[in-house]
């Protein structure tokens, strides 16, 4: 559906994307994820066409969007982070006027416009001015005007920021929706959002694309991404002598807690997990030891985020690369 080669942008001398490429396919809702300035807005308004690159292609559903703008926007739904709407219009008038924009005209536009209207909800709105609207309804309307001329793809840019919890469960809502009719690409940095939302996740940092895979697989592509933790009332050298016998175990951290009892925690990772947590509690069994607590901490999307992104601190060119996008 969308192809991205080598996809670089420069602000003078300033790398904001750094040779992107990734490819998306139709019909999922794909999380975009990354720290502020990280170049996340860059590569949507370069998707969109709204931008220019330095070098390297898009295409969206085989069409250039550099050399054919017109037939590749087609294809594209967009709402920006501040969605450009008219405060001094009713929804269903500015939604008309997106419609006409789009060249669609009489019944086909009014289908549509209907069709919109109800599929986010916004009926009930349709005669107030928008300027008169909270902003979970405004935002309704901006992913109304993304969704006229059923386009293939819908990219939403930040679309619950400024939301309350719960206007942000609704949008949540209504993209999971959409993802069921359309192929989603989803801009955020509320990790748990990214999560709860998208079947595929991309993060981006200092420009360069740094993983791109489901929730799953980036969990365990993390070294020591799940953790073991236990008690018992073994001493500690009969812990160490009690573990040394079960496989796939990594560096084991134990704690003499003041009632007695020891704690201990050991990275499992790339093994079958319910294997190694078998192996320990027969371990401890056979040893005639009480094993008092075992449980598995894996590793949630923030640990994935933050393990990914860390680095030096952004630039001042960092900082603004999100206003200039």
């Amino acid at each position: 559906m969308i192809k991205v080669e080598h996809l670089t942008k420069y602000y003078g001398d300033f790398l904001a994307v750094d040779d992107l490429s990734f490819t998306i396919e139709e019909g999922h809702v794909y999380g975009f994820l990354g720290p502020n300035g990280a170049g996340k807005s860059t590569t949507m308004n370069i998707l969109t066409g709204c931008l220019s690159a330095t070098s390297g292609r898009v295409e969206i559903g085989g069409h250039d969007i550099f050399e054919e703008p017109g037939e590749a926007k087609h294809l594209i739904g967009y709402l920006p982070e501040q969605p450009p709407l008219y405060l001094s219009e009713t929804p269903e008038e500015y939604l008309r006027f997106v419609g006409e924009a789009k060249g669609l005209r009489g019944g086909e536009l009014t289908a549509q416009i209907e069709a919109v209207m109800e599929q986010v909800k916004i009926e009930s709105v349709r005669h107030r001015r928008i300027s008169t609207l909270s902003k979970g309804y405004r935002q309704r309307v901006g992913i109304a005007q993304a969704l006229l001329g059923d386009p293939k793809v819908i990219i939403l840019d930040e679309p619950t920021v400024g939301l309350d919890p719960i206007q942000i469960i609704e949008i949540r809502d209504l993209i999971r929706q959409l993802g069921q009719e359309h192929t989603v690409i989803f801009s955020s940095h509320i990790l748990s959002e990214v999560q709860a939302i998208c079947d595929k996740i991309l993060i981006i940092a200092h420009g360069k694309l740094v993983a791109f895979d489901d929730a799953d697989n980036l969990e365990q592509s993390l070294t020591g991404s799940a953790e073991l933790r236990f008690t018992t009332d073994a001493a500690p050298d009969r812990v160490r002598e009690i573990l040394g016998g079960v496989d796939g175990l990594g560096e084991i951290r134990l704690e003499s807690q003041p009632d007695g009892t020891v704690s201990g925690q050991c990275h499992a990772a790339g093994e079958d997990l319910r294997q190694v947590s078998r192996a320990i509690f027969f371990a401890f069994a056979g040893a005639g030891e009480a094993l008092l607590e075992l449980s598995l901490s894996r590793a949630s999307l923030e640990d994935i985020f933050l393990e990914l992104t860390e680095g030096e601190e952004p630039s001042p060119a960092d900082n603004t690369e999100e206003e200039i996008a």
